[in-house]
């Protein structure tokens, strides 16, 4: 049997600031990398064009809705495949992505479905020092999308985005519950699988606000809740998301070095 691949798969809008850095640190651990640009209006495309022009197995999709990018990894359902998704606040440890690539290709999660990792949620980033402020899961909730395609027959119905929402049918001898949760066995400091989560940072130059509404407040809430939500924003671009605040601000504020998720020493930016 041939090794397992992995996929990644990228859904952003506006992410000028750092989704340079969120794309490479993770390119690394991926055989493929797809990166979906959502209708952004300021440099995100055209960052995401020259990642594509310099990186291998990397190609560029323009996306009317967020259920496309679902579109895109569907045919990967009942393969030897992973699919990482990755957003353009997420920023990955290099280092560690390449020890959990060598577990994954060893076989170690192959009886699972999904595996999430360690998260700092950053509150406030000092790049003079290199370390970041935030709250670190657990107590926080993990937001990690990596999830064995090898578990699944399919995955339709109403996905809001890749790797939310609709039915994935369960091959025998796998189902949901199938879950390892390695930010609840392994510290900070020593995982491999572990995100700077950048939620409560400002991203673009086109949106205000630093704590954007998650997919569910955006999409989530029905046909009338939608309309809803888009009248709301409409006259509030910039209005903070709840939910966000209420998963990703549990326990004290942590400070952590964050030199390890920089190798090259190049700021974020």
């Amino acid at each position: 049997m041939e090794p397992p691949r992995i996929v990644g798969v990228a859904l952003l809008r506006n992410e000028e600031k750092y989704v340079g850095r969120s794309i490479r640190n993770a390119f690394g651990f991926c055989d493929e990398m797809l990166l979906c640009d959502h209708r952004s209006s300021d440099r995100t495309p055209q960052i995401l064009d020259e990642l594509a022009a310099e990186l291998p197995r990397v190609t560029v999709h323009r996306l009317q809705h967020p259920r496309e990018s679902h579109d895109l990894i569907k045919p990967h359902a009942g393969t030897n495949t992973w699919i990482l998704g990755v957003d353009g606040d997420e920023i990955y440890d290099p280092a560690g992505l390449a020890r959990l690539r060598s577990r994954i290709l060893s076989g170690e999660f192959k009886d699972g479905w999904t595996v999430f990792g360690n998260v700092l949620n950053v509150t406030h980033f000092f790049p003079a020092s290199m370390e970041a402020a935030g709250h670190l899961s657990p107590p926080c909730r993990s937001m990690t999308k990596l999830y064995n395609f090898a578990a699944i027959q399919s995955w339709e119905g109403d996905c809001v985005e890749r790797l939310h929402g609709g039915d994935p049918v369960f091959r025998r001898g796998y189902a949901a519950t199938d879950r390892r949760y390695l930010h609840e066995e392994t510290p900070w400091e020593s995982a491999d699988f572990r995100c700077l989560h950048l939620c409560f940072l400002p991203r673009s130059s086109a949106v205000d606000a630093d704590s954007r509404w998650n997919i569910m407040e955006t999409y989530g809430r029905g046909p009338t809740g939608r309309l809803m939500m888009r009248v709301m924003n409409l006259f509030n671009p910039s209005r903070r998301s709840r939910w966000k605040n209420e998963k990703y601000r549990r326990g004290p504020e942590t400070l952590v070095d964050v030199r390890p998720f920089f190798p090259d020493a190049n700021a974020p930016i």
